[in-house]
């Protein structure tokens, strides 16, 4: 039998410098610019901090957030100005919403990089950037408009920080922790002190560094920088809101979180392990086996401080109340550079390209599911949004993930081209099948009825409100503020059509309607 010769290199280090930038810069477009602006906003969370910004550039208070004219007390602030500073530029679109969280998001990545190019080398860095940015996961949270890759930014700042003054010395890194902490903490809170301070905290003290650790982390000059940016705000919002966003912030949206599941949202004590799974495609088998691996090095100091980190993150939040996928993101990022060092080591091509091709194999069968699916619902809200699912999964969506799938297997088999870069071309398929296809068509079934009307309330003279619905969204294309309550005479509703019946009492008149959802205005009594 003839040998196969293999055209590429087969050691990461050998690879192509060049090659693996070209993948990086493809990856970052791909998975956080690329289509940023053709997909509606999804509801909840998107539209919620979309229309909070809105309402603050309309109201021109850049103190407090609202949302359905109630105090917002999720969140703090910072993302919300990045996003009214985005908004000032570009207008109040999905693209100028969502760039905040590209542009915190690509920094992420890069970030990762720098700091692996200083404690590994080039190539390793390179590829963990690139995992990081082909990841299913992060594709995903990478670009919505949310708080959470600002914050992913912040956190493996400090992070970062922490480690290279763990290795250097030099009290410039325990600044830089300290700010970086700061703007976490004006991004979501606490949870970018804690996760620092605890990890930091476990591995100086593994390494009998206590007093090192002491002396960095109440470092004066430190804790003013942390204050100096964080007291502003949290004092000009408790002087303006009292209690109330004290109690709604710190207690209810993150001790309570904690303490028991908030909005339904619990889990199993191993919730995240099968996240964690789907999160790193098409990398699983990566993680696997590096999860393996690692074990034996756990005395090395960046792999044990990489390992601590993540298992900090995985039990903390394996513990708590609220279980929600992307909580586990705050400890992934220690993944890309272990995987990445770890990479070299995976060996079997049929396993190493299984979990991508299982993916693709479920996304070419997505449409043929969901009719599979559609007789055994009995919500006839969401057999009304389903009515015309086959217009988001037409030629383009099957020939993609057909070729996708034999691309899959035919790198189980071929040997020619160098594994790692193998993989990183599925990885950029699935970024362009995510953000080019995947996104757009869960949101044209789920978003685009909102969207329509929406648009279609934006020059309506009545008072608009919202019934029977939790679609901020709505407001961002309505380009106006709602209450959600009950409809009044003289006014118009945005409801699901299978409410209809209880407003058969008031005269009424619907407006528009798509897919289960209806503009509906109540007309005065005769």
């Amino acid at each position: 039998m003839p040998r196969i010769h293999t055209y590429y290199p087969t050691d990461l280090q050998e690879l192509s410098p060049r090659i693996l930038w070209a993948f990086l810069t493809a990856a970052l477009f791909t998975a956080f610019f690329y289509n940023l602006h053709g997909v509606p906003l999804f509801d909840l969370d998107e539209g919620a901090f979309s229309e909070a910004t809105r309402d603050m550039l309309a109201r021109g208070d850049f103190i407090a957030t609202y949302l359905y004219g109630e105090p917002r007390y999720d969140k703090p602030i910072l993302i919300y100005w990045l996003q009214a500073l985005s908004v000032s530029a570009f207008g109040l679109n999905e693209l100028a919403l969502r760039l905040p969280s590209a542009l915190a998001a690509t920094g992420w990545m890069l970030l990762t990089f720098a700091f692996a190019r200083r404690v590994c080398d080039r190539h390793t860095a390179l590829a963990a950037a690139i995992i990081g940015a082909t990841s299913l996961g992060v594709i995903i949270i990478g670009k919505a408009a949310i708080a959470d890759a600002a914050l992913h930014l912040f956190i493996v700042g400090a992070m970062f920080a922490i480690y290279l003054h763990f290795k250097e010395g030099g009290v410039r890194w325990v600044y830089l922790a300290f700010l970086c902490m700061g703007l976490g903490f004006l991004t979501k809170g606490p949870v970018a002190v804690v996760i620092p301070l605890a990890v930091s905290l476990i591995f100086y003290g593994l390494k009998g560094q206590w007093r090192s650790w002491l002396r960095a982390a109440f470092n004066p000059l430190g804790i003013m920088l942390f204050l100096l940016i964080v007291l502003p705000w949290y004092l000009a919002i408790t002087w303006r809101e009292g209690p109330g966003f004290l109690m709604g912030f710190f207690l209810e949206h993150n001790l309570g979180r904690f303490q028991a599941p908030m909005h339904g949202h619990a889990g199993p004590f191993y919730f995240y392990l099968p996240v964690l799974l789907v999160a790193l495609l098409p990398y699983t088998t990566v993680l696997i086996r590096t999860l393996w691996e690692v074990r034996e090095s756990f005395r090395e100091d960046l792999h044990g401080y990489l390992l601590t980190w993540f298992l900090f993150v995985l039990v903390l939040f394996s513990a708590a109340g609220t279980k929600l996928p992307h909580y586990i993101f705050y400890g992934i990022t220690p993944l890309f550079i272990l995987m990445a060092l770890h990479l070299d080591r995976v060996r079997g091509r049929f396993w190493l390209f299984l979990p991508p091709a299982l993916l693709f194999a479920g996304l070419l069968a997505l449409p043929h599911l969901v009719d599979r699916i559609k007789p055994h619902l009995d919500d006839p809200f969401i057999l009304a949004l389903l009515t015309d699912h086959h217009v988001h999964f037409g030629p383009l969506w099957h020939g993609f993930f057909v070729i996708a799938l034999v691309a899959c297997l035919f790198f189980m088999l071929d040997r020619r081209i160098q594994r790692t870069y193998r993989l990183f071309l599925i990885g950029l398929t699935l970024n362009v099948g995510v953000a080019g296809l995947l996104l757009p068509a869960v949101a044209g079934v789920q978003q685009s009825p909102i969207r329509d009307a929406g648009l279609a309330a934006r020059d309506l003279p009545e008072t608009v409100v919202m019934w029977r619905l939790n679609t901020p969204s709505f407001s961002i294309y309505a380009n106006r503020g709602v209450e959600r309550r009950m409809p009044e005479p003289g006014e118009v509703a945005v409801t699901r059509e299978d409410a209809l019946d209880r407003l058969a009492h008031l005269p009424h008149e619907v407006l528009h309607a798509r897919n289960g959802v209806i503009l509906v205005r109540i007309l005065e009594a005769p």
